[in-house]
């Protein structure tokens, strides 16, 4: 253990922490993590996405009113990944945060699935040895800290739609500022900064913060529309309030990612690495690790603890990774033949062998929920994916790893809940989703097919062109229509559990039921949807 280190033990310190908690799901982790940091003096505030069931967010309430050292936002607002959305909810909690905690020195955010690796009096000894802001703040244009994807048009162009819910509007918004060359200026005297969302400042930083975006409307209506402003907005701000000296260019929580781009999950065998790091947290604990989690969870408030901080964590993944090594040690890689898209997490597949009228479903249910979404990815070579290493570049790669290729998608879109469509055709492809440890759920859309329909079918499966005589089509129709029913009745006769229908012919009414057993919202969200009147339209 560092002299730095042994100076911390056996005493308590002066910083008062405010964790600000955002989360959106698991109410009862949500709980032991409030009682947990709050058992040692330390306060919370918990921003709980709108977006979440009710039910959710009153268990929470109870269970926590009763504590003093816990306070829920004012004002809840419905999250998206990449928007505006995430930084009005830290913006909520830190406001509740400030008004609740008048004694708070610091505020450090975390998510739910954040779990500490020192112990409280540990991380008050180096809040105490350290009065600096801590969070990564590099220069957005001239660092390299953003690898691939868009850029500085993450700024030059507007953007009002969720890129992983809504990727038509997306991308169509931003198609068209491109084409009319319509872009727009970063605010002046303001240096871009970008970094991890992941941050620890102090009460001084964070009420400079809420002065600044009351002064200045221009900057607040520019990050508004910006995308993944969680990255730009707090690192932007504090370089531009803070003098450098007071600033350490780090996250306290420690997280990696794999050398294909995903964030590393921590489980059961990581203990010992995760407490040698130089870190106060660690981000993300597996939800099957509950091992580790009772150790982290016991972790916090003991006292007199020694740590040897070795810091090895990234050289360690990267030798063992670079030698193709396999073990629980280390998350799977995704050629690994065993991979699972994983036991917490459900998968939600709509087939339709109306392509257009599964897609509008998705669409539709992206404009009212925060659920990610992705159209025929194993049957369209074309669906927009993101880039995971490579294993997403051919629909041959997609389907012989296709458990490794969901549990990365479910990874990159940080979810538990995932939307995809198959084609009926896909019956091998059900039967694989249903064997996996995950949950899976099925909806089929019933559709009517009419001869025109049927025509186009045959000639996109190869069955016609556009030569085949009208006689042949007529001949065609009655093998083409009995094909389709024929898929229909092998999906069924599986037996599938969690398996749901909505149909052409039936009223908004009835399929309401359908869409809400298998969307898991309430009635009324699913009748809006049902309601959709260009949904079967051809």
């Amino acid at each position: 253990m560092t002299d730095l280190g042994q100076s911390r033990q056996g005493r308590r310190g002066l910083a008062q922490i405010a964790y600000i908690l955002l989360c959106h799901k698991d109410p009862v982790a949500i709980i032991e993590q409030a009682e947990r940091l709050t058992a040692t003096g330390d306060k919370v505030a918990i921003h709980f996405d709108a977006r979440a069931p009710l039910a959710a967010y009153q268990q929470l309430q109870t269970a926590l009113q009763s504590n003093p050292n816990v306070a829920f936002a004012t004002k809840r607002h419905k999250c998206g990944w990449g928007e505006w959305s995430l930084v009005a909810a830290s913006l909520s909690a830190v406001r509740t945060a400030i008004d609740q905690f008048p004694r708070a020195t610091h505020f450090y955010m975390l998510s739910g699935d954040c779990m500490p690796i020192k112990t409280a009096e540990y991380v008050h000894g180096y809040l105490d040895d350290h009065d600096v802001d801590f969070v990564e703040s590099f220069d957005f244009f001239q660092s390299d800290w953003i690898k691939t994807g868009f850029k500085e048009e993450r700024l030059v162009f507007r953007h009002w739609f969720n890129e992983r819910t809504q990727p038509k509007r997306f991308y169509a918004a931003f198609n068209l500022q491109k084409r009319l060359k319509i872009q727009r200026k970063i605010p002046r005297d303001i240096e871009m900064m970008i970094g991890s969302q992941w941050w620890c400042l102090r009460r001084r930083t964070i009420e400079a913060i809420l002065e600044f975006i009351v002064e200045r409307p221009d900057v607040l209506r520019f990050f508004k529309t910006t995308w993944i402003p969680d990255e730009t907005f707090f690192q932007t701000l504090v370089r531009h309030l803070v003098p450098d000296t007071e600033i350490d260019c780090r996250t306290l929580t420690f997280l990696m990612f794999s050398d294909y781009g995903m964030p590393v999950t921590f489980y059961n065998d990581h203990c010992d690495l995760l407490l040698g790091q130089d870190f106060l947290f660690a981000r993300k604990i597996s939800a099957e690790a509950n091992e580790l989690k009772k150790r982290l969870g016991a972790l916090y408030a003991e006292t007199g603890l020694e740590f040897d901080v070795s810091d090895e964590g990234r050289r360690l993944y990267k030798f063992l990774t670079g030698q193709g090594r396999i073990g629980e040690r280390f998350s799977p890689r995704f050629w690994e033949k065993d991979a699972t898209i994983g036991r917490e997490r459900s998968l939600m597949i709509v087939t339709c062998k109306k392509w257009h009228v599964a897609k509008r479903l998705l669409d539709r249910v992206g404009s009212v929920s925060n659920l990610p979404a992705i159209e025929y990815l194993f049957d369209e070579e074309a669906t927009p994916l993101p880039d995971l290493g490579g294993i997403q570049a051919t629909l041959e790669k997609r389907t012989r790893h296709r458990r490794a290729l969901m549990r990365m998608l479910f990874d990159y879109y940080e979810t538990d809940r995932l939307m995809i469509c198959l084609d009926p055709s896909n019956l091998e492809l059900f039967r694989d989703f249903y064997a996996d440890r995950s949950e899976t759920r099925l909806l089929e859309i019933e559709c009517l097919y009419g001869d025109t329909y049927l025509e186009g079918h045959a000639r996109r499966v190869g069955l016609a062109s556009d030569t085949t005589p009208k006689d042949a089509f007529r001949t065609l129709l009655p093998t083409i229509r009995n094909g389709v029913a024929h898929e229909s009745e092998l999906i069924r006769d599986q037996n599938f559990p969690e398996f749901h229908r909505i149909r052409e012919k039936a009223t908004a009414e009835e399929n309401a039921g359908p869409l809400s057993k298998f969307l898991g919202i309430d009635r009324d969200k699913a009748l809006d949807i049902a309601k959709t009147d260009y949904l079967f339209v051809d």
